[in-house]
Order: C-alpha cells, then structure tokens, then sequence
C-alpha cells in the first residue's frame, strides 16, 4: 500500500514545477532492460523527460559502510520515476521487483534526507535488493529541485535505510515493529532533544521495550550510532515528525474511504479463498 504524508518544500529550480517527472535509471541497465524500464514507468519517449543516471561506484559510496559489498553487487539496476507535487500534496512510494526494501523503508529516510511532496516509483527489470535505489533519488531530487542534500545527510539516509531493514529481518521484531519503534525514535528526537550518547541510548531502550523489543547489544548499538550522528546534522525532528504522523493519519483515512474498504475486503476475500482451497485440498 502506497504511504503518504505532507511536509514542506522550497522548489529552487526554476524549471521544476510540480507535475515534472525526472527518472534515475542504474547504468549498468541494458539498452533491452533500460527500454523495459522505462516502459514500465509509463514512459514512451526518453526524450520527455530528464533522465539521470546512478553508477554502481555511487552505490558503494553511500552503502558501502553499511551492508557487504557483495550485497550491492557490481552493477547499478535499481531504477526510480520521480514526479513533483504540489507544496503539502505528501510524499509517495511504491515499488516493483524490489526484494529487500519497502516503501516505508524508502519513505523513513528520504523524510530524514529532507525529500518531500513527490510521488516515487522504483522499480527493476527483475527482482533486485532496491538498496541502491535510494541513491538514486536523492540525486534527481537535487537535480530536479536545485537543492543540494548534505553528503552526511545523505549517508545518514542511507544507513537508516539499511539498520531498519535489518531490524524487520529479525523474526523477534519484524517489519510493523521496527518501523513503529524508528518513527518513535524520530518523535522523542523533537520532544527530548537527547545532548548525549549517553541520553539517546536511555531513549532507545526504554521505546524497545515499550514496544516489548528485546534488541540485542548490536542492534542497540547500532541504533545509538545512527540517532548520535542525526543529532549531529541540521535535521528538523518537528518537520520529521510531523511528516511521520501525517503518514498515519493518511493510512488511516485511506482505509475508512470506500476504495480502502474495497481494497481491504478483496484482500481478505483473496486470503479466504486460499484457506478454503488449502481445506479442500487436505480434506480430500
């Protein structure tokens, strides 16, 4: 489901006005692939929109101190289509053939990175991790807006990108936990204000178990150094956690709405018809 929230955004570019489309293709894609691409994102002429390109050097740049290089791989393939919204119309993901990260996950740090009011699609010739995509829209976001991204920032993004999708692999904490406590996280940030290493890691601890996590000393300490290094960088946790509560709050309006029951009943109609079929099945 795709997730939404609002939050500010000076267009500095004279010429991104919202409506603009601007896509980020791996260059390692072949001419085939680049095309499948493309066509996927619902673009017929290359020509109609500005394209940029995201290498697999810059890839290992920013997720090179996170994750084994073996797991970015040598060929940059994760794609994304980028299209500017109006000022407070929100922040968009969804994703296609990306096997590691979800939308939400995509969502969290482009919110730390300062990226806002723009639908986002990522997407892949077939099923790859998506770590390296990321990279690739902070790029076109700077290209399309004229704002420069901070390269801590930016490796920051990247390495919350990565800790929450390590979190939610562990079977003792899964994806809705480890989302729920990063977006905690986030908000204790605006309100407390933690000075220290000292305080944050107080912080951390005392939400894990709130949420009734047991992080183990890595993860913990993982943590720490992530939020320890945000303290350090000119982040707006208002702005961040705002952006996070309008993402609920917009979820949870989605599914009061009439299409968001739909959405809500065909899926469970789906689940049911699998679970008659598997009685059925074993009944016989």
């Amino acid at each position: 489901m795709v997730m939404l929230f609002s939050v500010f955004i000076t267009t500095v570019h004279a010429d991104a006005v919202p409506g603009d489309v601007i896509v980020t293709l791996g260059e390692d894609l072949t001419a085939d692939q680049k095309q499948t691409v493309l066509k996927d994102m619902g673009i017929e002429n290359e020509n109609d929109v500005e394209i940029v390109y995201v290498t697999n050097k810059e890839e290992h740049q920013y997720l090179g101190s996170y994750i084994p290089a073996s797991q970015i791989g040598s060929r940059a393939i994760s794609s994304a289509r980028i299209t500017l919204g109006q000022s407070d119309s929100g922040l968009a993901v969804e994703t296609k053939n990306i096997n590691y990260i979800t939308e939400e996950m995509y969502i969290n740090p482009l919110a730390t990175a300062g990226v806002t009011d723009a639908q986002i699609y990522v997407t892949a010739p077939f099923s790859v991790s998506g770590t390296g995509a990321l990279t690739g829209i902070l790029k076109a976001y700077e290209v399309s807006t004229g704002e420069k991204i901070d390269e801590d920032v930016k490796q920051a993004a990247n390495e919350e990108m990565v800790v929450t999708s390590e979190l939610s692999k562990d079977e003792n904490i899964g994806e809705d936990k480890a989302l729920e406590l990063m977006n905690l996280i986030k908000e204790e940030m605006a309100e407390k204000n933690p000075q220290t290493e000292a305080e944050i890691r107080d912080m951390i601890k005392r939400l894990a178990a709130e949420l009734g996590i047991n992080l183990t000393d890595a993860q913990l300490d993982q943590l720490v150094s992530l939020f320890n290094k945000l303290k350090g960088l000119n982040i707006d946790w208002d702005k961040v956690s705002d952006t996070i509560n309008t993402a609920k709050n917009k979820v949870e309006e989605f599914a009061q709405t009439e299409e968001g029951q739909n959405m809500i009943n065909s899926f469970i109609t789906f689940i049911k018809s699998i679970w008659n079929s598997l009685i059925s099945i074993f009944s016989k």
